[in-house]
């Protein structure tokens, strides 16, 4: 039987012989192989999400891509049981359970279970703040300071109390509305141990010792 291709390359299909990468030396058994590898040097994105429009080296990672857009969440926590739509999510999820924290900053040695907080944190050093508003200009080192920044501009109130009902921008502020609620004095003077609800109460209080 005619191969039709040359018999150097029917050799390499049949037998497994190493398909080297022309550009950086990496060997493949199989053509296909070394032909979705050499997209790593072309740029080449041959597979587009036809929700949105993105375009992918890997049919695989549009395949990843896809749950963004159908809210699949294939991956759960055998610990809690949270669900998640990559893996690489769920691995990070887990360090909250284990407590590791693999990524270290090189500049204080604080340490962070996820790569992107670590990126976050950089930026108290670099002084970066790469994202800004589009209404008012303010800039921020964090996207999900930014997002919060935002509701200032369109009102939107997500975090509600249980007890009270009412509404905040900010789930920290909802945390902080909660001790009205349950009592709870976090915050304390280290010279008289008198306790307070808010940190700026305590602030003020703190005076009284300083003169």
């Amino acid at each position: 039987m005619h191969c039709p291709v040359s018999e150097s390359q029917c050799e390499t299909d049949t037998s497994k012989k190493s398909l080297k990468c022309d550009t950086c030396g990496k060997t493949f058994e199989y053509k296909y192989k070394l032909t979705k590898h050499q997209r790593v040097h072309t740029g080449e994105k041959p597979h587009s999400c036809s929700t949105c429009g993105k375009i992918f080296s890997y049919m695989s990672a549009l395949k990843t891509h896809m749950r963004s857009h159908t809210g699949e969440k294939p991956y759960s926590c055998s610990i809690c049981g949270k669900i998640f739509s990559y893996l690489s999510a769920l691995k990070t999820h887990m360090r909250s359970h284990t407590g590791e924290k693999p990524h270290c900053c090189s500049t204080c040695g604080k340490r962070f279970s996820d790569l992107m907080n670590l990126k976050s944190h950089i930026r108290v050093h670099t002084g970066e703040k790469p994202y800004s508003c589009s209404t008012c200009g303010k800039r921020y080192s964090d996207r999900t300071n930014l997002k919060t920044h935002m509701r200032i501009h369109t009102g939107e109130k997500p975090y509600s109390c249980n007890l009270c009902g009412k509404r905040y921008s900010d789930r920290t502020n909802l945390k902080t509305h909660m001790r009205t609620h349950t009592g709870e004095k976090p915050y304390f003077c280290s010279a008289c141990a008198k306790r307070f609800t808010y940190r700026i109460q305590l602030r003020r209080h703190m005076k009284i010792h300083v003169g």
